[in-house]
């Protein structure tokens, strides 16, 4: 059985597997939205490993975090 990921803990940049598990879709479908521009990936190392930002799987879900202003 596979860890389940609380929003809470998620970290700043997710692999396919935790986007797909965050949004409970299969990774494949993670890799079409990143092709059709719906979640934007960024490219690291020479093999070209996909990362999400945090932010844009919260947006699809319809969360977004406040960002605090110093007062």
């Amino acid at each position: 059985m596979a860890d389940k990921i609380s929003l809470e803990h998620l970290p700043d940049l997710l692999t396919v597997r935790e986007v797909a598990q965050v949004l409970r879709v299969s990774p494949l479908t993670i890799k079409r939205w990143g092709k059709r521009g719906k979640l934007p990936a960024i490219r690291i190392n020479s093999r070209g490993d996909r990362r999400y930002k945090k932010e844009a799987v919260l947006w699809l879900l319809g969360i977004t975090q406040k960002v605090s202003s110093a007062n």
